[in-house]
């Protein structure tokens, strides 16, 4: 009796007109619109017999649009909770033997993990991968390396790198059967399930812009990397809201908050369109205006104190739950990839972090945390107050991944003396989280939907290899104060 009656007819409406029916339901959640309505209705019909028999006649098409939206993998966005829910729903409505239902048991089956756990995700394996890929580009890009040559000795990696074609093989090149959107975008995983959305796009962007700088791509690669840039910005440029935001997945939608346009989201968008801003067949002015209005959004979005939020992330030991410290790093990653780090907002945005330093040198955490570092037995490396445990205090430890990012982002200001002493501690703090292994302690960050948060082993480690490989690249130029630690870098 308390569950809502989700209107699962709707479902059998086209797709795209889905966002003018403003559907209670974000909009990557339509199969547990139709399961959980299907649910609702066998257990506890309408009243009202018009829209009983609308809804009778509704189940068999409706089921029909969820077994084509079903991937090969039978998980739904390869997600098990979405997927459970199906399977729940459809099940206690006297449907166990209907394929989606087959389907998606294989899949969770399949899932479990060797301890008989379950993951939110299957894996985030193209959004980790972009990440290490620019993360690895973090001391070239901070370096005065002017050509391919001295980028490579600058960072080696960049030459070794050999998932090239990996990442350009994870662009959809079809029309969505989930989202119905366009060729050009990149999902979360290399798996059938993902669904292409401005987080994983621009990240692809950037990856395939620092695997560009190699000097070892055939004329073969080259063109096939400019050939998904040009599907790439197309698509995010598609994507860009009303608002002058981008939303996550679906333009147009609004009414419920993971579907609106996000800071951090936006962000990373204008990221991804300004690399290869002169380098696709896309006309520059076209991007030019899209660019302009990215940023009006993220001027106003930005909150009194010069923060801003982030859609996907969290911080679950702060009372509103919200994260602006990776937000408010990822918005100044793109105001100095667009060259705006001497504007107003991004000096607040700098301030902010400025004023939100542990004391022990870190960013972000809490209490939770503190725990993880606890039960993890690192962070001791024998002397008593040495290591970020004992810094913590017994209360508070700051997380590496929001350290890390929020450390990158400072850097991003250059050789401002004001922030020296900042940049000291927080150096210092994770060259010991390195010493003493506390980077490998990953925390739940990332925030999936309805309370679920998750926590990924690569974020710490990847976050950490950007901010210490920026710090490299900034120290030859440092006019401020020695820094602690720059030489154990």
């Amino acid at each position: 009796k308390e569950v809502a009656a989700l209107p699962f007819e709707a479902a059998c409406v086209p797709q795209r007109f889905y966002h003018l029916l403003q559907l209670p339901v974000v909009s990557y959640a339509i199969p547990a619109l139709v399961a959980i309505g299907q649910a609702k209705f066998f257990h506890d019909p309408p009243w009202n017999p018009l829209t009983r028999m609308a809804r009778w006649f509704s189940v068999g098409r409706s089921l029909k649009v969820l077994q084509r939206m079903q991937p090969a993998s039978g998980g739904f966005l390869e997600a098990i909770p979405l997927t459970s829910f199906v399977v729940m729903g459809l099940a206690t409505s006297g449907k166990s033997d209907h394929p989606v239902v087959k389907n998606g048991i294989r899949f969770i089956k399949q899932s479990i993990l060797e301890d008989g756990s379950w993951p939110i995700d299957t894996n985030l394996a193209t959004w980790t991968t972009t990440l290490s890929v620019n993360s690895f580009s973090a001391r070239a890009d901070a370096s005065t390396a002017e050509n391919v040559t001295e980028v490579e000795k600058v960072d080696p990696v960049i030459g070794k790198l050999e998932c090239t074609d990996w990442i350009l093989s994870c662009q959809n090149r079809v029309v969505h059967p989930f989202t119905q959107s366009p060729p050009g975008g990149w999902g979360w995983t290399d798996l059938s399930g993902a669904v292409p959305d401005a987080d994983d796009t621009p990240g692809a962007l950037l990856a395939i812009r620092n695997l560009w700088r190699r000097g070892n791509l055939t004329a073969e690669q080259r063109q096939r990397i400019r050939d998904a840039a040009n599907l790439g910005v197309e698509w995010l440029l598609k994507l860009q809201n009303r608002d002058r935001g981008w939303p996550t997945f679906c333009r147009g939608w609004g009414k419920l908050p993971f579907d609106r346009s996000g800071a951090d989201i936006t962000a990373h968008c204008l990221r991804g369109i300004h690399a290869w801003r002169g380098d696709v067949d896309i006309d520059s002015r076209r991007i030019g205006r899209a660019t302009e209005r990215g940023l009006l959004y993220l001027s106003s979005t930005q909150r009194s104190d010069g923060s801003w939020l982030p859609l996907w992330f969290g911080n679950q030991d702060r009372e509103d739950e919200e994260n602006p410290v990776y937000g408010t790093a990822k918005v100044l990653a793109a105001y100095k990839d667009l060259k705006k780090m001497e504007t107003a907002e991004a000096r607040r945005g700098l301030k902010w972090l400025v004023r939100n330093q542990n004391p022990d040198g870190s960013w972000g955490g809490g209490r939770s945390n503190f725990l993880r570092f606890r039960d993890f037995g690192l962070g001791r490396r024998g002397d008593p107050g040495s290591g970020p445990l004992e810094q913590a205090g017994g209360e508070l430890a700051g997380s590496v991944e929001e350290t890390a990012l929020a450390l990158e982002a400072l850097l991003f200001a250059g050789n401002l003396p004001e922030i020296a002493d900042v940049l000291q501690k927080g150096v210092g703090w994770m060259l010991d989280a390195v010493e003493t292994d506390c980077y490998r302690i990953d925390w739940p960050i990332g925030f999936y939907f309805a309370k679920l948060w998750y926590h990924e082993r690569l974020y710490p480690q990847v976050f950490t290899v950007a901010a210490l490989g920026r710090a490299l690249g900034r120290y030859g130029q440092w006019s401020g104060p020695p820094l602690e630690g720059a030489s154990s870098v």
